[in-house]
């Protein structure tokens, strides 16, 4: 990724003053979680173990696109889903393309779309939350790891799918229940994960040479219809919110709010963050809040932003929310952005707050039961591992 001073988005944006306007209504919608469903959010702090944790420790691995090391990732995803969350869709979507260090040679980049709908739900009429992360590392050094950017990240949405994974269930449930479930009374919503490949360049970030997946995932989807009279024309239409994660796992990070239309959205992630501290439900010594720019005003907001995977899609006009620090941890893009530099502590508060952002903006208040005793997460280890 990297820094980008001007761009045409700022024109498409247009009236701010009309953007927040129409962001207000999800503003006056949304309700907090309670202190009782914060304390519920289970820690991953076992799962965050570099060397035998069930989540982050398979992605340690070097993952450059179109090796055995990517597959045996995308491998470990999969396997993850489909034996621990059987509910959620898995869909994949690939391209090549040539790049500057491989000459004629095509490179395949795989992207991975996972699901969770209300179960009543036509195609074409859910919004969804969207968690993005991408899980290629760089082609150069050889053997970079590239734990912060992205393994972290992605073991963080991993997480956090499996810790509202119930309470989805018991929410629609009840809805279907008591007769509400299709009835329009409120807009449909779900959560979907990307899981985008080829977001690092090959030799040096260019236009051409950076976020192939990404760029290949938002073209198609831009030219996708869903069928007549749905609520959303496309795939890109059904974002509600693109929530990115990069370069997450060193100790006190510092978050900037990017961008002014989304800037509600960030100022409820540091709600959470917050109110989380203040319950004493957050275990790394930051010296700062990690999500400092809730005060921030309008005139503060300026054309500057990261370059990163979510750049064809706010191209297209899609909502961005970019969890990235500024400055980028010291071990960026070096043999130090491994699993020992990581503060395991701080990746498991963020897995807490990025699983609370969702769990909030999905309304499971009163659905998210109690972390699962040791004893159950020890069983649900074993069966993992068989």
């Amino acid at each position: 990724m990297g820094y980008l001073t001007a761009s045409l988005q700022w024109a498409r944006i247009g009236c701010v003053a009309i953007l927040v306007l129409i962001f207000s209504a999800h503003v006056f919608a949304y309700e907090e979680l309670s202190d009782d469903a914060l304390r519920n959010i289970p820690s991953g702090a076992v799962d965050f173990d570099v060397k035998t944790g069930l989540l982050l420790s398979p992605i340690l691995i070097p993952r450059v696109p179109g090796t055995s090391g990517s597959i045996v990732v995308q491998r470990h995803f999969v396997e993850f889903f489909e034996q621990q969350l059987p509910r959620w869709n898995i869909e994949w979507h690939s391209s090549t393309s040539k790049t500057p260090a491989t000459g004629d040679t095509e490179v395949p980049f795989t992207n991975l779309i996972i699901t969770r709908d209300p179960p009543w739900a036509q195609v074409g009429d859910v919004g969804r939350l969207t968690l993005v992360a991408h899980y290629d590392s760089l082609h150069r050094p050889e053997g970079f790891i590239g734990a912060t950017d992205s393994a972290a990240p992605c073991a963080i949405l991993m997480h956090a799918a499996r810790s509202i994974d119930d309470a989805l269930t018991k929410k629609w449930e009840a809805m279907e229940a008591s007769g509400d479930a299709g009835l329009g009374l409120e807009d449909e919503k779900g959560v979907q994960i990307l899981l985008l490949d080829g977001e690092e360049a090959w030799v040096t970030w260019t236009d051409t040479d950076s976020l192939y997946g990404s760029r290949a995932l938002a073209e198609s989807w831009d030219s996708e219809l869903h069928p007549a009279l749905s609520a959303y024309r496309t795939p890109l239409d059904s974002i509600s919110l693109f929530l990115l994660l990069d370069l997450l796992g060193a100790p006190d990070p510092h978050i900037p709010s990017y961008f002014l239309p989304t800037h509600w959205a960030y100022q409820n992630m540091a709600k959470i963050e917050e109110r989380m501290r203040k319950l004493h439900l957050l275990k790394s010594k930051s010296k700062n809040s990690f999500l400092p720019d809730s005060g921030k005003q309008t005139s503060q907001f300026t054309k500057a932003y990261v370059q990163d995977d979510h750049v064809p899609f706010m191209d297209r006009g899609v909502n961005v929310l970019h969890i990235i620090p500024s400055p980028f941890p010291d071990t960026w893009h070096t043999m130090d952005d491994d699993g020992e530099h990581l503060d395991i502590a701080t990746v498991d508060d963020w897995s807490k707050i990025i699983t609370a952002f969702a769990a909030e903006w999905m309304e499971l208040d009163g659905f998210i039961s109690e972390p699962p005793s040791k004893e159950k997460r020890e069983a649900i280890r074993s069966r993992s591992e068989l």
